[in-house]
């Protein structure tokens, strides 16, 4: 549904992002990682046809993002909105509506849908900023678009906006529907996206499916065990394990998978020790995303 062939884009002389091939299929939820500058919002923009690339093309169901039909089939959400504050939010979205195509009555479902239908009547300019946000969202789910692009959507919600966006984009995968995605909170991530493509400096670091990731995940979690003595040669016997075994303080460190954690404690009481304390930390995806982009953030 939407296509990166060898996207790249500069702007004079800085290059936002470079050599980007990435395809989004038609009914998958992809979220855009990674630090500040490192591209997102270019690609965005560019699926969304407001820029054009310097080099390679960004397709839409097979068409240039740039051109009006490429465009009709999408709805777009950027990182800051802004809209009249002269006019109500009512007005704003029956704006959009009209410029959509939307049928009547669609205003209203989307204001109840973004939490706002009781401050519907009230003028823009008294909105605090996660009022606006939702508005933002309310717009963005106006036309029932086959692509939802969402540029850091959650930047500043509220809870109930956060609920708004979480339900837009559920009802949108059930639905069958294409989302693109960013965003720097990493539990959405986690609990919406299909996939996950990780940008640094311009450029693709990875791409992990949600079952990579949960492998990734499960792969660096950490068995923590305070033992009641510390038999000689306990770490050269599980090793074989868990390689990275070793003692911090008084807890003995078995990093590795939920999987072989009944191993370790079965070898951590043949060696005759007795486990006065078990905790087990899961992998952080905030952790895997630190190590894929290298820390630069």
């Amino acid at each position: 549904m939407i296509r990166f062939a060898s996207f790249g884009k500069a702007f004079g002389t800085h290059v936002a992002v470079t050599g980007l091939d990435l395809t989004i299929e038609g009914g998958e939820t992809v979220a855009l990682l990674g630090p500040n500058g490192s591209g997102k919002t270019t690609c965005l923009k560019a699926a969304a046809g407001l820029i054009l690339p310097s080099s390679g093309q960004v397709l839409v169901d097979g068409i240039p993002a740039s051109r009006p039909k490429a465009r009709q089939s999408l709805s777009f959400l950027p990182q800051k909105v802004a809209f009249p504050e002269a006019l109500t939010g009512l007005e704003v979205v029956e704006f959009y509506r009209k410029l959509r195509g939307a049928p009547a009555g669609r205003d209203r479902e989307v204001l109840r849908f973004a939490s706002l239908n009781g401050a519907s009547e009230r003028f823009v300019g008294t909105y605090s900023g996660g009022m606006v946000q939702r508005l933002g969202l309310a717009v963005a789910a106006l036309p029932d678009s086959p692509v939802l692009l969402l540029d850091e959507p959650t930047a500043a919600l509220d809870p109930e906006g956060l609920c708004a966006f979480y339900a837009l984009v559920e009802k949108r995968k059930k639905q069958g529907k294409t989302v693109l995605f960013t965003s720097h909170h990493l539990g959405d991530v986690e609990r919406l996206a299909d996939r996950f493509a990780v940008l640094v400096g311009g450029r693709l670091a990875a791409v992990l499916s949600s079952t990579e990731l949960a492998s990734r995940l499960a792969e660096r979690g950490v068995l923590r065990l305070r033992l009641d003595r510390r038999p000689e040669n306990l770490l050269e016997a599980l090793r074989p394990l868990s390689p990275a075994a070793t003692w911090s303080g008084d807890e003995l460190i078995l990093p590795g998978p939920a999987s072989g954690r009944p191993a370790l404690i079965d070898a951590v009481r043949a060696a005759g020790a007795g486990i006065l304390s078990l905790t087990a930390d899961e992998g952080r995806l905030d952790a895997l995303y630190s190590e894929l982009v290298g820390g630069k953030e």
